[in-house]
């Protein structure tokens, strides 16, 4: 099992707009893909959320190529969509884990 680990921190003041946006329209366009077969996300609990809230988004492929294919063919237009849509809201940094 691979899991492509989608972290982002996100400004206080769109963050419930953000994740209405999430689960509506970005989680299901990776989905359509068809590089991953499931998913979880998260609200990361921290101490100080002063500066934004921060969420984890995992996408779960089976093997190694369906993440490739994604990186290769979708991730760029997918993640351009995101800034273009919430720009200066948000920073997000990616993680690729394999399960053990």
């Amino acid at each position: 099992m691979i899991v492509y680990n989608v972290t982002v921190k996100v400004d206080l003041d769109v963050h419930e707009l953000w994740v209405r946006w999430m689960k509506e329209d970005h989680i299901p366009k990776v989905l359509q893909t068809g590089c991953f077969k499931d998913f979880k996300f998260y609200r990361i609990m921290e101490e100080n959320q002063s500066d934004g809230m921060t969420y984890a988004v995992q996408y779960f492929a089976k093997e190694l190529s369906d993440y490739f294919d994604y990186k290769e063919k979708y991730a760029e237009a997918l993640q351009k969509e995101a800034l273009d849509t919430w720009p200066d809201k948000f920073g997000a940094f990616r993680t690729l884990l394999r399960e053990i």
